[in-house]
């Protein structure tokens, strides 16, 4: 196996595929060079002389500029290699077209769980939902007599989901939580849900029903604690009507463009962009030619690289969304008065990521090569078959249930360092490199990693679309089988 990747032409770097020792020659397209220093897997080295203030090449785009006069065969990382990027910049609408093959053959269906709307939920589940965080006790001892008190073998699960707001929230703040709430409640993998309520919250249970506008009365229904003597039990009553209208939800085939998937990464290492990231990208291609949706977010993980989305934006109008969406989120760190472009965190620079724009050139490969067909603000539901981009942060429990409040029903979840985190809906999380996959077979549903041994990329992806068949139709994920499963909220405004 050789020891170096030069993942394009034009790079002045190349990636560490083990650790290499200083005064060892590694290899690279029928070339070799002299190590100076020992490297990591996943970082880089220089494949020539790049001079102090010249841009460091990797994925055939800059990656940021050298601090130092690097010499050929030396570790290019944190210590010798600068950010290039700024603040706002002007963007022109530069289109290019993006054609993908039209399948060969009609996609099977997938078996899911129709809803009264249209939807389909791809798991059949009890939800207790707060209002307000002052009755999460409340919600978890409901769940808990529900799983102890009835019989739910025929649910894939039932769970609260607490969270600290709902109250104490002004303006758009307010607004997002409320807006967030009624997304889960919405969910076609809810069968069933029970909202929550205290009473004398601001998000009170009146205006989270407005917000829904319409809801399925036989599968949601409302409780405020302080309207009833015990609100356990007037909450585990109700529970049990919830529980016997789901005995009748039976699994059916339908069409695979009912699916919207959600595409984020998180604890990234040097061969993100390499294997899983790109595997991503390639079903979501896959996804969107046969009537389905994805939806990338992780704004701050696109800025250095945000022009490869724009140019493939579907019109003049979802570039303008686009520009807005990058400009606005870098109008919010400066908000807080924080630097917009101090990004990769110490797991990410210990796997050999350096930069944001390094990053980002990594993170956006989950997006494929189709068109973007719209933006969506933050807790706004997608509407549009596609490739759709989302207004949420890069932290991963945020960006997840992001994905999922918007309509996901599944999330793939890319990473490098592993994760065991799970949200409201099934992460699939999606090594990146085989050590990880062996080494937490707990946390890791699929390995990416094979890309860089023996398999080809149309062996993994056909191997990746069987496992998402069977996961979709009702095999549970890790983060599922170990009950870790959470909802994190994206607060941006005055706590009263």
């Amino acid at each position: 196996m050789k020891s170096l990747l030069k993942i394009h032409p034009a790079d002045n770097v190349a990636v560490a595929l083990k650790a290499l020792a200083a005064g060892e020659y590694a290899g690279v397209d029928g070339e070799e060079v002299l190590l100076r220093e020992g490297v990591d897997d996943g970082h880089k080295v220089a494949l020539r002389a790049i001079g102090r203030g010249e841009e460091v090449i990797k994925y055939g785009y800059p990656i940021g500029r050298a601090a130092a006069d690097i010499a050929p065969g030396e570790w290019v990382h944190s210590h010798n290699l600068k950010t290039g990027l700024s603040d706002n910049l002007e963007y022109t609408y530069r289109p290019v077209p993006a054609t993908l093959p039209a399948p060969s053959s009609p996609p099977l269906p997938v078996w899911g769980y129709p809803r009264e709307d249209g939807g389909l939920g791809i798991r059949n589940e009890l939800w207790i939902i707060p209002t307000v965080g002052c009755v999460n006790g409340q919600a978890n001892a409901i769940a808990e007599r529900v799983r102890r008190e009835l019989d739910v073998s025929h649910l894939d699960d039932v769970r609260a989901y607490a969270h600290p707001y709902g109250c104490s929230q002004l303006g758009d703040d307010h607004a997002n939580t409320r807006a967030a709430l009624a997304g889960m409640i919405r969910h076609p993998n809810a069968g069933a849900v029970l909202v929550l309520g205290l009473g004398c919250e601001n998000n009170q249970v009146a205006e989270l029903q407005r917000e829904l506008g319409h809801w399925d009365a036989n599968r949601v229904r409302f409780l405020v604690a302080q309207e009833v003597e015990d609100e356990v039990a007037a909450g585990l009553d109700i529970a049990r009507e919830l529980v016997e209208q789901t005995r009748s939800d039976r699994r059916a085939p339908r069409p695979l463009s009912l699916l919207k998937v959600g595409l984020k990464c998180g604890g990234s290492d040097g061969f993100s962009g390499i294997t899983a990231n790109p595997l991503a990208g390639w079903f979501s291609d896959w996804l969107v030619v046969r009537g389905g949706t994805t939806v990338l977010t992780e704004v701050p993980e696109m800025f250095g690289a945000e022009t490869l989305l724009m140019e493939r934006a579907a019109d003049a109008g979802v570039f303008e969304k686009t520009v807005r969406l990058i400009n606005d989120f870098k109008g919010y760190f400066r908000a807080f008065n924080q630097p917009v472009y101090e990004n990769p965190s110490p797991g990410n620079k210990r796997g050999g990521i350096t930069t944001l724009e390094e990053k980002s050139l990594g993170c956006v490969q989950k997006g494929g090569g189709a068109p973007v067909v719209d933006v969506l603000s933050y807790t706004r539901p997608v509407v549009r078959p596609g490739l759709n981009l989302l207004q949420a942060p890069g932290n991963d429990l945020v960006a997840t249930s992001a994905l999922a409040v918007s309509g996901c029903q599944l999330a793939l979840f890319t990473t490098g360092r592993g994760t065991p985190f799970g949200s409201f809906v099934p992460t699939m999380k999606i090594a990146t490199n085989s050590p990880l996959a062996a080494r937490k077979p707990g946390w890791i549903d699929f390995n990416a990693g094979t890309l860089l041994e023996e398999e080809g990329r149309d062996a993994l992806l056909e191997r990746f679309i069987a496992y998402f068949y069977r996961v979709v139709n009702g095999e549970h994920l890790k983060h599922e089988q170990a009950g870790s499963k959470e909802i994190a909220l994206f607060k941006t405004g005055v706590t009263l």
